[in-house]
């Protein structure tokens, strides 16, 4: 279940923002000669894979980078943490989190172990957000790309003396995510204002992105995501869209799968509209993150095709 408990938002630490500084840059954060690396590599823990995806190829040989959530059969908003995780976190140089209580867990080890040399990206923080926000941001290209920034920004302050090899591992991941931004592109030109469904509001950012009409009850969405169940009502005007197909496909996450979301998958394959399949974390987990991403975006632009050739 996902957690709403603010954030264990390290008192200490105070976020830079405006004024063309940048967002991520803690006014007590260390010099870079404080963070001890392991043999010149900077030791990098992501909570979630999909921002370790990222920064790792930011980093390049320069970082070594853990990232703890990444089990495909797991739902990540109720990961509890292991002691080997606890102290890899506290040993960390650069610790990425999501926030939005998305990873209280990680939080909480972060404030318990009080590591007074480590940089810690906030990705909530970082994009001005509040706990109680939707948290999946890295289904959002805008957020993506402000992160992936914050990140190349972090390494630079951390390692100064390998700013340019950083600068060119930043400069080729932004040309790579150039192919999966075109993709959101693509589809918005060709699809806005189509209505479409989701069984939980990982979707959201994306649909915005895309320019699609997500019209499932976000109640719905909200309570499926949180663990929750939803409004009878909501489950009653979700069906009642399904069987009127007045959505052309339906989003599923495959990784907050309930009895609930089962059956509204099923009426939805009953009567003949698309699913598209998305998760949470990389799948598969060895895949980079764009590649994750443009295939996701490719299924749900194929699945729009087949719902737009069927009419």
């Amino acid at each position: 279940m996902k957690q709403t408990t603010a954030a264990v938002a390290l008192a200490a630490i105070v976020l830079v923002v405006g004024g063309g500084l940048y967002a991520g840059l803690y006014l007590n954060a260390p010099a870079a000669t404080s963070c001890s690396n392991s043999g010149g590599v900077i030791q990098v823990v992501a909570a979630e894979n999909f921002w370790g995806s990222l920064v790792s190829q930011i980093g390049g040989t320069h970082v070594n980078v853990l990232s703890i959530v990444t089990n495909p059969n797991t739902d990540p908003h109720e990961y509890e943490s292991s002691a080997a995780n606890a102290q890899a976190i506290a040993d960390a140089c650069l610790v990425i989190v999501n926030g939005a209580g998305y990873d209280t867990w990680a939080l909480g080890i972060i404030a318990a172990s009080g590591s007074p040399h480590q940089t810690v990206l906030n990705v909530q923080e970082l994009l001005g957000q509040s706990v109680d926000v939707n948290p999946h941001f890295w289904y959002s290209p805008y957020y993506v790309n402000d992160t992936v920034k914050a990140m190349y920004k972090d390494l630079v302050r951390i390692d100064p003396a390998d700013a340019s090899y950083y600068g060119q591992q930043y400069a080729s991941l932004n040309s790579s995510l150039a192919v999966y931004n075109a993709r959101i592109h693509e589809i918005a030109n060709q699809f806005a204002g189509t209505k479409v469904a989701a069984t939980e509001d990982i979707f959201v950012y994306l649909a915005n992105a895309t320019r699609l009409d997500l019209v499932s009850p976000p109640s719905f969405m909200q309570a499926v995501a949180e663990g929750d169940d939803p409004p009878a009502s909501s489950v009653a005007t979700f069906q009642e869209q399904l069987q009127n197909k007045s959505v052309a496909l339906l989003v599923y996450n495959q990784q907050t799968v309930t009895p609930l979301t089962e059956n509204i998958k099923a009426l939805a394959a009953q009567n003949g509209i698309p699913i598209v399949g998305v998760t949470e974390t990389i799948q598969p987990s060895d895949v980079q993150f764009q590649v994750w991403m443009n295939a996701e975006l490719l299924q749900l632009q194929n699945g729009l095709n087949t719902m737009a050739l069927g009419q």
